[in-house]
């Protein structure tokens, strides 16, 4: 790997900086820019971070928040206070073309500008945009289905949830009251399993503000198309696991898909019928769409394939990790296998790869990536969970310490470290808060309802054609 050709300097004479161009702002944009901003020497290069969001979310914490143990601020980092170095752009990558070195972007400002999408130049390009939902065309998934990626939709989730439990209390119509105390998870991996857990005991512990509600009135419905749950933490704790959820009365089924979820029920591959209000999808991620959009070599999956110097196999100049990329796991005693798409893969690469980039500017030796996979943790709800790491296995009280011990360790920055301790410090010594602020989302309804002076009448329906050439 040799330095690339810039021809863009700071000032006449001066040497050339690289152009570094960093797409996406997730667990290896943040850190890789994070790495190279200090690491790299003064006028060595220029690192530029094109994200959709000014902040990078912590997932692992996205249950706790929809079930109020944490601030939804403490959950993400802002890109601008830990990256002061570094340029952030907000906006989309629409294409890439690496082959001239440019990605088209659409920002905050085009649209209003009329100009159209940005081009900017970049001689280093390291794509990590992660992941978005995978979805299957299930009738009614995309009119009702509810995702769990963003730390808006774990907020919009817990909100929801509290809402059905006020409409269940409110109705006398007994198939809605049904309905809206129903609530059905699809996907059996770390994200349904632990957000299942956190919010049915959120809503088991509110259920007590409420008079004609009872926990056991609820009915929870976890649905995963494979035999087993938490693949990750081993069969004997995903056994455990399946049992620990039952024993809460919630409706494990193995081997079990959604097959619709028209008009507001869930229609299950087995027979079962659930009128529901609640429908969460959790089952599975896939590539980003920037990366059918780009020019890059991908696997038969759609990802990046990349070698584990992590560089895009047979490019110059492009780099990825994460999500997005195909890393072959050289620890792994099987040949092929790849990285898991996983945050504990994500950050290691993430320094890997800007290390790499530094060695590739200076002529130096690259590193491979090797990381053995240390385990798993997993919350069930408060003090409840489930743990393999380095061959220990940890339920309970135990598992639950440790799934929070070790993403405290992790998430990234002191402030939000002491932010989120503190947290979990005062929700031990006080109440929970189970206030819904739905309203969120619809900021200025009330507003428009004042300025307009009530409710607006829908708009009348289309006047039709009419007759042409004499038909009637």
């Amino acid at each position: 790997m040799v330095k690339a050709a810039n021809s863009r300097g700071t000032a006449p004479g001066t040497p050339p900086r690289t152009r570094i161009l960093i797409v996406g702002g997730g667990y290896v944009g943040m850190y890789t820019a994070l790495r190279l901003q200090r690491k790299l020497r003064a006028g060595e290069a220029e690192v530029t971070v094109v994200t959709a969001e000014p902040y990078m979310t912590y997932q692992p914490f996205l249950p706790e928040a929809a079930a109020g143990a944490i601030s939804p601020r403490h959950v993400v980092v802002p890109l601008r206070r830990v990256l002061g170095k570094c340029r952030i752009v907000i906006g989309e990558a629409q294409r890439i073309d690496h082959s001239k070195r440019t990605v088209t972007v659409a920002t905050l400002a085009t649209a209003d500008e009329g100009t159209g999408p940005v081009e900017m130049e970049y001689d280093e390009l390291v794509l990590a945009p992660g992941s978005i939902s995978r979805t299957l065309p299930v009738p009614g998934l995309a009119d009702y289905g509810i995702g769990f990626k963003t730390v808006e939709e774990a907020i919009g989730l817990r909100n929801h949830v509290i809402e059905q439990m006020d409409i269940a209390s409110s109705t006398r119509d007994p198939a809605l009251r049904d309905a809206a105390l129903t609530f059905v998870f699809v996907g059996g991996g770390f994200a349904g399993v632990e957000a299942l857990g956190e919010l049915e005991d959120m809503a088991r512990y509110a259920a007590r503000y409420y008079h004609n509600i009872k926990p056991e009135d609820m009915k929870w419905v976890l649905v995963e198309a494979s035999d087993r749950i938490l693949p990750e933490v081993g069969p004997e704790m995903g056994v455990y696991t399946v049992r620990e959820l039952r024993r809460r009365n919630i409706d494990v089924r193995l081997e079990t898909r959604l097959d619709s979820c028209e008009n507001r029920v869930a229609v299950l591959s087995d027979g079962a019928r659930f009128p529901t209000r609640t429908v969460v999808w959790t089952a599975g991620v896939k590539p980003h769409p920037i990366l059918a959009a780009s020019d890059l070599p991908k696997n038969e999956r759609g990802r990046l394939a990349c070698t584990s110097f992590l560089t895009v196999e047979g490019v110059e100049h492009a780099w990825s990790a994460g999500d997005a990329a195909a890393v072959p796991d050289i620890t792994a005693a099987e040949k092929g296998r790849e990285c898991a798409p996983n945050a504990q893969h994500a950050v290691r690469q993430a320094k890997v790869l800007a290390d790499n980039l530094l060695a590739a500017l200076r002529g130096e030796v690259l590193t491979e990536y090797a990381h053995k996979y240390a385990g798993s943790v997993a919350s069930l709800g408060l003090h409840k969970g489930v743990a393999h790491i380095y061959g220990r296995k940890l339920k309970a009280y135990p598992a639950w310490f440790m799934h929070r011990a070790y993403h405290l360790s992790r998430v990234p920055s002191f402030n939000r470290k002491m932010r989120v301790l503190s947290e979990w410090t005062l929700s031990g010594l006080f109440k929970r808060e189970i206030v819904s602020l739905g309203s969120l989302e619809h900021p200025r309804a009330e507003f428009e309802l004042a300025a307009g002076g009530g409710p607006k009448d829908p708009p009348p329906p289309p006047a039709p054609n009419p007759p042409k050439n004499g038909q009637s």
